[in-house]
């Protein structure tokens, strides 16, 4: 097991990494104003099993691997930005769906889409990417032994952090867009300004 000393610093260096908005907060953040707070803790949920990913690949051995090659970095960086400007345009045209429904309620898309659109935007999230590879064996107890328990059990940690921390994001975007439901042309707004959100994140992830 890692020693207290290292759970202690590694909470703190992961509370803080996560806090920092990056491209899952955003993400979520935007689905949430796009489809409601559902959406967006489901969307959460989706991302953390894609950077599960990555734990598991760090835990093999296999991150540092795929981080020291830059045509498969790359590939994952750019396929993931392009994904995200997808999803935004997507968004966007879509923003207006909400009048086809006598009530205010987020316009219908299925929860496995959803969930399954989070994770493809996890998995090619560079952020976390380089957190696992770079970061968290340096928290790893190496004379106590079990190296890949170690590493599963920081990395756990970090993705309860996140999937908590987001979801607040997720909530507190959803709630705003639930007071806007009030007034349809407001809530087209929010619904168009969360596509845009997600669009920009793309273009920040390709050039970044």
């Amino acid at each position: 097991m890692p020693t207290p000393q290292s759970l202690i610093a590694f909470s703190i260096a992961s509370l803080v990494i996560i806090l920092i908005p990056g491209p899952s907060v955003l993400f979520a953040v935007g689905r949430s104003l796009a489809l409601g707070k559902i959406a967006g803790v489901i969307t959460v949920v989706g991302n953390g099993l894609g950077t599960s990913v990555w734990l598991i690949a760090t835990v093999l051995g296999l991150g540092a691997l795929i981080a020291q090659s830059e045509i498969a970095f790359n590939i994952i960086r750019y396929g993931g930005a392009a994904y995200l400007v997808y999803l935004g345009i997507q968004a966007f045209r879509h923003r207006n769906d909400h009048k086809l429904f006598l009530d205010t309620a987020a316009p219908t898309q299925s929860k496995w889409r959803t969930l399954r659109e989070g994770f493809f935007v996890g998995v090619s999230n560079p952020k976390t990417m380089v957190f696992f590879v770079a970061v968290l064996p340096g928290f790893v107890n190496y004379p106590a032994g079990n190296i890949m328990f170690q590493l599963l059990i920081l990395g756990l940690i970090f993705e309860v952090m996140g999937v908590v921390s987001d979801s607040l994001y997720a909530i507190g975007a959803g709630l705003a867009r639930d007071w806007f439901a009030s007034n349809p042309r407001r809530l087209g707004v929010v619904s168009g300004t969360g596509g845009i959100l997600i669009v920009g994140l793309g273009l920040f992830v390709a050039i970044f």
